[in-house]
């Protein structure tokens, strides 16, 4: 088939990628890779938890170890015992990559006591309900309710630090009403929440991503970690990003030979025809690449897994091992490992904080960086 310029027609490259094995089992990761990759735990880490995890992205930035877009992030002395997910594809891509701890689970059917107990709870919980380009259905939605698992666990185990992961569309959503519901059910089992809404370029990320995270303390423990202040002064432009593997097109680089062709929408006055600018940060990645709003800045077609991948801040030894729809969906479902870094470091230095005594008291915030949470709780 030939185009209406008279050019061939380009196919879409949706076959599994080429690879012989994940981040975690890659040589060249090993030499700074968290020590949880080969299984081990270690006895003076913190141990965390981890709900709703998806592929990953959450666990590697508390955990640290691995390097992107030409920085190293250290690891963190954190131990995950488990994490947790109901779909296939993001617990297989999970061990392929991280660890033997991700376990398939519907966490509406298993009792939070079962759960194994740790310091720190994190939680993606589902945000398609609340999203400003999803159904808008909030609690009504078949998953507007699933962040009560957070609550359950939090009422079994009573972990030090909470931290859970949302749209910011969520703030807005109906007035804010959801919101607020949710702080108030948070607060009523004994603990203290901020709010930090973070965009991801001010971390290093070059992507257009604002996402709201839900900062709890146990009501016991005084003050809350430090708002995480920008890490870079420019952001990382698509281009920047993504130079080194314009001229790829196979798998030397693990998934860049998948991706859709490039085509414009011949209805519905254009929704999502935007290609990247050069000298910006990329569009949302999403999880719906349908949706017509991946294009590369220059070539003529839509970002490859991994340069969307790149574009999350995954490393590129990070292997997405199925077709590429299926691949983009737990990609533009994942917190951004370099975002989540900078939110895992500063909840970190106020747990070191508490434990050290009066000389660290300077990692802790004395009062919640929120400023609508006294209205929300008047």
């Amino acid at each position: 088939m030939r185009r209406k310029d008279n050019q061939p027609k380009r196919k879409a490259r949706r076959g599994k990628p080429e690879y012989d094995f994940g981040f975690r089992g890659n040589p060249a990761t090993a030499a700074y890779r968290h020590p949880l990759c080969e299984g081990m735990r270690t006895a003076d880490h913190r141990t965390l938890v981890s709900l709703f995890s998806g592929c990953g992205g959450m666990d590697l930035a508390f955990t640290g170890g691995f390097k992107v877009l030409g920085q190293r992030y250290s690891a963190f002395p954190v131990d995950i015992l488990a994490a947790y997910d109901f779909l296939p594809d993001a617990v297989e891509c999970h061990r392929l990559n991280l660890g033997e701890y991700a376990k398939l689970a519907d966490l509406t059917n298993i009792p939070p006591t079962s759960l194994p107990a740790a310091d720190i709870l994190t939680g993606g919980f589902p945000c398609q309900d609340f999203s400003s380009s999803g159904p808008k259905s909030g609690f009504e939605g078949k998953r507007g309710k699933l962040y009560r698992i957070l609550i359950d666990y939090m009422r079994a185990h009573r972990p030090k630090v909470v931290v859970g992961e949302n749209v910011p569309h969520l703030a807005r959503l109906n007035g804010g009403a959801y919101l607020s519901a949710i702080l108030k059910e948070f607060e009523e089992v004994g603990y203290h929440f901020d709010l930090w809404e973070l965009y991801a370029p001010d971390f290093g990320v070059p992507q257009s991503r604002r996402r709201l995270f839900f900062i709890g303390i146990r009501d016991d423990l005084p003050g809350f970690p430090h708002r995480p202040v920008p890490t870079v002064r420019q952001p990382v432009t698509i281009a920047e990003a993504l130079a080194d593997l314009e001229g790829v097109d196979d798998e030397t680089v693990p998934n860049q030979s998948q991706f859709f062709v490039s085509s414009k929408a011949t209805s519905g006055g254009g929704q999502g025809d935007h290609k990247n600018d050069p000298d910006k940060v990329s569009y949302c990645i999403r999880a719906n690449a349908r949706g017509r709003i991946q294009f590369h800045h220059r070539l003529d077609r839509r970002l490859t897994v991994r340069e969307c991948a790149r574009l999350q801040t995954f490393p590129d030894e990070f292997v997405f091992p199925f077709t590429t729809q299926r691949n983009l969906t737990l990609i533009g479902n994942a917190v951004p490992p370099v975002l989540g870094y900078s939110v895992a470091k500063s909840v970190l230095a106020y747990l070191d904080a508490l434990e050290n005594g009066a000389e660290s008291t300077a990692s802790v915030e004395p009062q919640r960086s929120f400023a609508l949470q006294q209205e929300l709780f008047a």
